[in-house]
């Protein structure tokens, strides 16, 4: 069974920037575990089959109109019973002043109210998007993220085969450190998966021989990061001179993180060769493939040769 995350109401409050109207309870121990939203409409009217009471409410323009047709007391009778679902939270947008009933219902079920002047669409996306993030699926994993020309490159190999090195002489080329030695990736979505840090070893380095090195105050500002989108999988390997490795990038490897695919390139490491380098001209033809563009497929034209048809993508198994 995958784990369930929550995020708590404070953390949203302060991520939309919301004002409380009513809180029953400390927000910290209210936790929200639904990355959707309910705009009430049919839920006005008495159908209440489908409702998902793990969801914020959003009441705006359109459901406050609704529901000035109304008697004060069938106003009431209308909130009341869909309060008494318990909802997480109520957050009414544009300003609006909740009614007198809607404000006698959250006190009557315990049922926190919160207030922006943010038009309802914006906050809607907004707080979809926040909550998309935090309740994601998610792994940890070894290795080092940096970001490279735009390009995020999760960089794994065996322990002591230069993760952490490489990435200092990255950093030191300009590029930047999101994650060294744990690196924590969220599915956002069926296509993107986005890396970060956890809290406790942000920013920080592990060099052996030199020990801990905080990154951020070292190289500055400019060479972190907070979180990146998982472009690409660099795998350094020691050089192993019974192994064939690709040498004109005609493969179409892929690895499963999270039931993502995502492009993997295979690395080998032996004295001599500038790793830093040949990552940065990895993370340039990754996003030139992804625009369409294929130096082989050029050569192979060039030289008047029919280039090979497609190989059916390969998933290649890493161990982090």
């Amino acid at each position: 069974m995958e784990p369930k995350f929550s995020v708590s109401l404070t953390k949203i409050i302060e991520q939309l920037s919301l004002d409380v109207a009513y809180m029953p309870h400390n927000p910290d121990d209210i936790q929200i575990y639904s990355k959707d939203i309910t705009r009430p409409g049919l839920e006005l009217t008495g159908f209440l089959d489908f409702f998902d009471n793990s969801r914020i409410i959003l009441f705006g323009n359109t459901e406050n109109s609704y529901l000035n047709r109304f008697s004060s007391e069938q106003r009431f009778h209308v909130i009341d019973r869909l309060f008494a679902l318990q909802p997480p939270a109520i957050l009414v947008t544009r300003n609006i002043i909740p009614y007198g009933e809607l404000m006698s219902a959250a006190e009557k079920y315990k049922i926190p109210v919160l207030r922006t002047p943010e038009p309802t669409s914006s906050v809607s996306a907004a707080l979809v998007n926040f909550m998309s993030v935090e309740l994601a699926p998610r792994v940890t994993r070894h290795g080092v993220l940096v970001e490279v020309y735009g390009e995020g490159l999760l960089i794994v190999g065996d322990s002591g085969v230069g993760k952490s090195e490489n990435a200092i002489e990255l950093i030191k080329r300009g590029h930047r450190l999101i994650a060294d030695d744990a690196v924590e990736i969220r599915k956002v979505s069926n296509t993107s998966l986005i890396g970060s840090a956890p809290e406790n070893i942000r920013h920080f380095i592990e060099l052996r021989g030199i020990g801990i090195i905080n990154a951020r105050r070292l190289f500055g500002m400019g060479s972190v990061k907070l979180t990146q989108k998982i472009d690409m999988v660099i795998n350094l390997e020691n050089w192993d001179n019974k192994k064939v490795y690709d040498r004109m990038g005609m493969s179409n490897e892929m690895t499963e993180i999270l039931g993502n695919k995502v492009p993997i390139v295979t690395i080998p490491v032996k004295p001599g060769r500038n790793l830093a380098v040949i990552i940065e001209v990895a993370a340039m033809n990754n996003r030139q493939r992804k625009m369409g563009y294929n130096a082989a497929r050029e050569l192979f034209a060039a030289l008047g040769l029919e280039y090979p048809e497609e190989e059916e993508q390969k998933i290649t198994e890493i161990d982090f």
